[in-house]
């Protein structure tokens, strides 16, 4: 039976040292300010904007909250996103996905400033995960590399198999891999051979979008599976990109949905928030 990966449990922990240190520079006078923007009320964005604020309630960072109509049109949000760009009292900005259809999210994303991009999705902060520069990582992927060293998983030397390429969770997991020292294999809809190249992998990283997709002939004895997705089923209930039920008879460590990955993106994105001040 494989050994339960506490998202929950890791994520606390790492919000009370976030907590010590934000409360370690006020001592210093430096307050950390988050601006989170949405536009529109999707409800799935209402609730994770919901959980970040209150994520920054905890920790003691400051959150601003703009909630924009979804008929804002691109010009406005722009002009918005530039004015938080312009000002000191702002460390960090998040517009949350996805934006309205007449939104383009790049020219979203390229206008935030760099130095404030705490969801490490600019491309500056992307080139300097690349070339194994020091700039905002993507939050989910950052998280899981939390996930595997604080339950004790070694990466270094080890066969990491990542299912997706997206530019968010895929590319930016492979990369974060290669830098603990991994040999990395990215895999995706025009993969030959899933199943085989999957059970090749002492750690499996499903974000392939589908609902329990991977099944106990995707996973090699023993290997760790990590969980990106998240989906409702028809019950009500959630479930991931990978069935559980049949993968955990043979994994050596899982991550549970809900429960895993989930609550290591918003720890990582605080994270991201104190690092805004700790390296301006």
């Amino acid at each position: 039976m494989a050994a339960l990966i506490d998202g929950k449990k890791i994520s606390a922990e790492i919000k009370e040292e976030l907590k010590e240190q934000v409360a370690r520079l006020k001592e210093q006078g430096k307050e950390i300010t988050l601006a989170v923007i949405q536009v529109g009320q999707d409800p799935a964005s209402t609730v994770y904007v919901g959980n970040k604020k209150k994520a920054c309630a905890y920790i003691g960072i400051r959150s601003l909250a703009y909630e924009l109509p979804e008929e804002t049109t691109q010009e406005e949000l722009l002009e918005l996103v530039r004015s938080l760009n312009a000002r000191e009292d702002v460390n960090g900005i998040l517009c949350q996905l996805p934006l309205p259809g007449h939104i383009d999210e790049d020219k979203v994303i390229r206008t935030i400033s760099p130095k404030k991009d705490v969801d490490g999705f600019h491309p500056e902060s992307v080139g300097l995960l690349s070339i194994g520069q020091k700039g905002f990582v993507s939050c989910t992927p950052a998280g899981i590399i939390q996930l595997l060293k604080r339950s004790g998983i070694s990466i270094d030397g080890k066969e990491c198999v990542v299912i997706g390429r997206s530019n968010i969770v895929g590319k930016p997991m492979g990369m974060l891999l290669l830098r603990e020292n991994a040999t990395v294999t990215i895999c995706h809809s025009h993969t030959e051979n899933l199943k085989e190249v999957a059970r090749r992998a002492d750690i499996l990283i499903v974000a392939i979008g589908q609902r329990k997709y991977v099944t106990a002939e995707y996973v090699k004895e023993g290997a760790v599976v990590i969980d990106v997705g998240m989906h409702r089923q028809e019950n009500g209930k959630l479930c991931g990109d990978v069935d559980f039920d049949s993968v955990e008879p043979i994994a050596s460590a899982i991550t549970p949905v809900p429960g895993g990955v989930g609550p290591m993106t918003i720890a990582m994105l605080m994270n991201n928030c104190v690092e805004s001040v700790l390296d301006a």
